[in-house]
């Protein structure tokens, strides 16, 4: 065999244990519902769920529980999806800047669901905040 045909085998190698790892990585978007269901059902992969933070009815954020000089490493808040369902998000490794948290359009919370009555635990919280998607005139 060829030092070509070798090098070419073991290129393939590569790719397809790439492949394989960043497969087994990747999550899906869901609702609280759907998390809560894939939980109960036993599987422990993160999952993705887009929502909006709760507000009152004058449109102010409510709901967020964050002290860093109390703890720096503990954010709760609550994020109604997009079926309208609230439940109560955990986050101990909150962002670095949260200064437009409550402005933030919406977030997407990347987790698991442990029981059906307790709180989504995220491991990363991602912002859209308005104010980089809005069209400005020049």
């Amino acid at each position: 065999m060829k030092k070509s045909h070798i090098f070419g085998l073991v290129i393939i190698g590569v790719m397809i244990s790439i492949l394989v790892v960043t497969a087994g990585d990747a999550s899906q978007y869901v609702d609280f519902s759907e998390a809560y269901s894939l939980a109960a059902d036993g599987n422990s992969s993160k999952v993705h769920v887009i929502g909006e933070l709760q507000k009152d009815k004058n449109g102010n954020v409510i709901g967020i529980h964050y002290d860093p000089a109390k703890d720096p490493n503990y954010l709760a808040f609550t994020l109604v999806d997009d079926k309208n369902i609230a439940k109560k998000v955990v986050c101990y490794s909150p962002p670095a800047s949260m200064r437009d948290f409550e402005k933030s359009e919406k977030v997407v919370v990347i987790g698991r669901a442990k029981g059906e009555n307790q709180d989504f635990i995220a491991s990363e919280i991602l912002m859209k905040c308005p104010s980089k998607y809005e069209e400005k005139q020049l």
